[in-house]
């Protein structure tokens, strides 16, 4: 009995992890393009911060033009 128990326990805590629980989304299918979407611009905009955070955005100073295009 313990040990079916366990199994059950495990079995629900490994449910709820995988997001089958409960609806990330909403079932209207407005709200639920609405928050694609934000999702998506989301994860668009962090390609842009990842870059500016590594600075990745700017010239390279190993060019002979010694202009930064950072400084504006």
């Amino acid at each position: 009995m313990y040990r079916c128990l366990v199994l059950a326990s495990i079995g629900v805590a490994s449910l709820g992890s995988t997001g089958c629980l409960f609806n990330a989304y909403s079932s209207n299918p407005t709200m639920r393009m609405r928050a694609l979407l934000n999702q998506s611009e989301d994860l668009r905009q962090v390609e842009q911060e990842w870059s500016r955070f590594w600075f990745t955005d700017h010239p390279s100073h190993l060019t002979p033009e010694r202009v930064d295009g950072g400084i504006q």
